[in-house]
């Protein structure tokens, strides 16, 4: 963990917003799992895309 990003300094609370965009517009999503004590997981999906230059040579 960065000591100079914590609750005292604070943040502009982006970043998880902008995972979660990225996330929708690549039809995947973000979740998060959290124990209180233990910590959080946070987990980003993502789907496979085939290649393009392995479909390129599918197709001609």
């Amino acid at each position: 963990v960065d000591r100079a990003r914590s609750r005292e300094t604070g943040g502009t609370g982006l970043g998880l917003a902008i995972v979660r965009h990225v996330a929708q517009n690549h039809h995947g999503d973000v979740s998060v799992t959290s124990l209180e004590g233990v910590g959080s997981t946070f987990t980003l999906r993502l789907p496979l895309v085939p290649n393009t230059t392995e479909t390129e040579k599918t197709d001609g």
